[in-house]
């Protein structure tokens, strides 16, 4: 009978699993059967065993009363006679005997169990009060007399953050000083510098156009252009100096260039790695920088004005420097929070988020003309290798994030307003258009555009969600936190405010009413 559970995966990705036990005692569940679709033909109780298993799953064992399954298996007899051809018999007309006797018991009870599960699965898991992770397997048919099938059903994830009320971390940003200012403004400078070709050995202040190859991927680049600074930067690629290993070099000339990341590196891949550079010059350029004035300012759109534009980087500065630190706040209050947090989740939950993780890394590298094969031989390693080692991990710590930031929006009762929702919507169509996306030329015509708006909305009502919780939690560590109904009664009160002020308003026309 194993050969015939084989055939019912139920959807799921997981592969079937023979011969676990039970590790909780187990539980006798006796209740009258509900359907929906009123495909249920006796009265007799319906018996379901459930045995809670290590991997967070649930194995169900439901024993069928016999009467329902023969009334299945008449219905089978039918399906498959109306499909073939008996003698003397109109298709679908053949007596349940003569049906037996043309396709064999076996062929009517393999169909009888696909129109049970198709009929009563979705049933079973409502009395049972299963709360599935994902599509469950048939995992065997233990008898047919009594019919009694074994289902394993992966579990919901479940998550119980503790008391993380009391949770703390102070919130410690400070401003940029003015020489962050400045440097933002130098680099607005070279954005709209002019630059011509020249014939000499590359010097501070010069832009560069090489070619960057190593047998490590991670710092491979074609056509990389660099620009050659005094002071180093957080941002240069591939690391901090990177640019003045150049000086003295023209065009045409190559130099091998070593260097050892730190164990604290950005990129998992590069921590405490000794990594061969080979530069190649293609193209050096000087540079003429415009004077920082009235003019510039209008040039760049920021402002009419030295002065406003100023002011314009000066915030983009501040955005910035305070979008890192909330990135390195949030990772490390979540990870401090998941101390006592309690997460419980099936290995389909996170094969699942894997997959999305390896699908992130195949688009990156799309973008860079690679392909995932490709990237798996030049890093010596196999697909199922990489997952294990690299993706596994990722998956792991993104998967509990998400799930501890959906119980918050679930406990602190957070909801989504039209208007957040719709700046977000507007800021990421803003951006495609930016990036040179003409979305009224995308294919699929007005159903592939509604598509695209749908994803995008899904997309921002996210984002949105995301950062409420992140908000939420932020007010809950630094002792600021309301709760549900201390926020409610603000925002009712507010907008009983509104509404006395809008009364207490006379209509325009009356304001504007000259006096007698």
């Amino acid at each position: 009978m194993l050969e015939l559970a084989d055939r019912h995966d139920l959807g799921s990705c997981v592969a079937r699993r023979v011969g676990s036990t039970p590790t909780i005692p187990t539980e006798i569940i006796y209740k009258r059967t509900l359907s929906r679709r009123k495909l249920w033909v006796s009265e007799e109780p319906l018996n379901i065993e459930k045995q809670y298993q290590e991997d967070h799953s649930v194995k169900l064992v439901v024993e069928v009363d016999p009467a329902k399954m023969e009334t299945y298996k008449k219905r089978a007899a039918t399906k498959i006679s109306s499909r073939g051809s008996i003698p003397g018999f109109r298709p679908g007309k053949a007596p349940y005997h003569i049906v037996v006797r043309t396709y064999g018991e076996g062929a009517i009870t393999e169909q009888a169990v696909d129109l049970f599960i198709d009929a009563e699965y979705s049933n079973i898991l409502k009395e049972a009060d299963v709360n599935p992770g994902a599509s469950g397997t048939l995992e065997n048919i233990e008898s047919l007399e009594p019919p009694k099938f074994v289902f394993r059903v992966p579990l919901a994830p479940e998550v119980d953050l503790g008391d993380y009320h009391a949770v703390r971390m102070e919130y410690e940003w400070n401003a940029p000083d003015q020489a962050a200012v400045d440097a933002a403004l130098e680099d607005l400078r070279q954005m709209y510098a002019s630059t011509e070709t020249v014939e000499r050995a590359i010097e501070v202040g010069d832009y560069v156009l090489l070619d960057v190859t190593s047998e490590t991927p991670e710092v491979n680049r074609t056509g990389f252009a660099t620009f050659v600074r005094n002071e180093d930067r957080d941002t240069e690629w591939p690391y901090n100096g990177f640019a003045k290993e150049l000086v003295g070099l023209k065009s045409g000339e190559s130099k091998t260039i070593e260097h050892t990341f730190p164990e604290d590196w950005e990129l998992e891949d590069l921590r405490g790695k000794t990594v061969s550079i080979e530069a190649t010059i293609k193209t050096v350029r000087g540079v003429t920088l415009p004077e920082l004035n009235d003019d510039f300012a209008k040039t760049t759109g920021a402002g009419e004005t030295l002065e406003q534009l100023k002011e314009a980087v000066k915030k983009d500065v501040e955005a910035r420097s305070q979008n890192e630190y909330d990135d390195k706040y949030f990772v490390d209050l979540l990870e401090k929070l998941k101390e006592g947090v309690t997460i419980k989740f099936h290995e389909h939950t996170l094969e699942h988020e894997g997959e999305h993780v390896l699908n992130e890394l195949a688009n990156r590298l799309s973008q860079q003309g690679m392909d995932l094969e490709t990237y798996f031989k030049m890093r010596n390693t196999t697909r199922e290798q990489f997952i294990e080692d690299e993706v596994k991990p990722v998956a792991k710590k993104r998967l509990e994030r998400g799930l501890i930031l959906d119980e918050i929006v679930k406990l602190e009762k957070i909801q989504i307003d039209d208007e957040a929702l719709n700046a977000e919507f507007n800021n990421t169509l803003n951006n495609l258009v930016m990036q040179g996306v003409d979305l009224s030329k995308l294919g699929g015509g007005r159903k592939g555009q509604q598509q695209l708006s749908q994803s995008i909305a899904m997309d921002a009502a996210s984002r949105v969600m995301t950062r409420k919780a992140l908000d939420m939690l932020k007010s809950i560590a630094t002792g600021t936190y309301k709760s549900p109904e201390e926020r409610e009664a603000e925002a009712q009160k507010a907008a009983e405010t509104v509404e006395a002020t809008d009364e207490s308003t006379p209509p325009a026309e009356e304001q504007e009413k000259p006096a007698e």
